[in-house]
């Protein structure tokens, strides 16, 4: 069969969950990534929505939804078990704190990132507005080593770039802001050699150029 083809951008944060979601999961993709300015044609014909991710399957079915990606590859394999296959009921709870942080984080934090680029006034409330997300994150990591439990699950990799992010708009604030938690789980996310593969850049891909083989190789 095919080998899918995922294509990707290095520092989009739903692009990044999905490249780690398939190391981790141990498969293998052709990877391309793109420029954004100059979308190729091959990725728009396959998903009009045209943003990435965008995993196109051997088989020629299409997922184009980063959280989509993340389970398709974990249903593949999923030898560090995070998808937390022993207890059923934490699944829908997983997805469920991640549809939180792509609806209500994400869009507090893209007027976090606008407000201090721009200068903007309003800059402490909608960094005020995160941590309130970001509160009951802290809290269970005060419980246990990471959001779920003491092991990592499907939520650590699919809200990790988001908190990257975060962490990143006003760095000497962060490093004394009351996240001593959250900042331990995003330093030992940094310190796993899983996040420097997905964090690996290369060539913006043309047409003609030889496939980049992404994954357990």
């Amino acid at each position: 069969m095919t080998m899918p083809i995922l294509y990707s951008l290095r520092q989009c944060p739903y692009a990044m969950r999905s490249r780690l979601a398939i190391l981790h999961a141990g498969q293998i993709v052709i990877l391309r990534d793109i420029d954004m300015k100059n979308k190729p044609e091959d990725m728009l014909s396959v998903s009009p929505k045209a943003t990435v991710p965008v995993l196109v399957l051997g088989d020629g079915n299409v997922i184009d939804e980063s959280i989509e990606v993340m389970v398709w590859a974990l249903t593949q394999s999923d030898p560090r078990n995070l998808l937390y296959s022993h207890d059923k009921n934490q699944l829908p709870a997983m997805l469920e704190l991640i549809r939180s942080n792509d609806v209500t984080f994400v869009c507090a934090l893209q007027k976090y990132r606008a407000a201090s680029r721009y200068h903007d006034d309003n800059k402490t409330e909608h960094r005020d507005t995160c941590c309130e997300w970001l509160m009951p994150i802290e809290q269970r990591l005060s419980q246990h080593a990471y959001i779920m439990g003491e092991q990592p699950s499907l939520v650590d990799y699919a809200i990790l770039p988001f908190i990257r992010q975060f962490s990143r708009v006003d760095k000497r604030w962060y490093a004394q802001a009351p996240l001593p938690n959250l900042r331990a789980w995003l330093t030992k996310h940094y310190n796993d050699p899983t996040f420097s593969k997905v964090m690996v850049s290369y060539p913006k891909w043309k047409k003609d150029d030889k496939p980049v083989v992404f994954g357990d190789v």
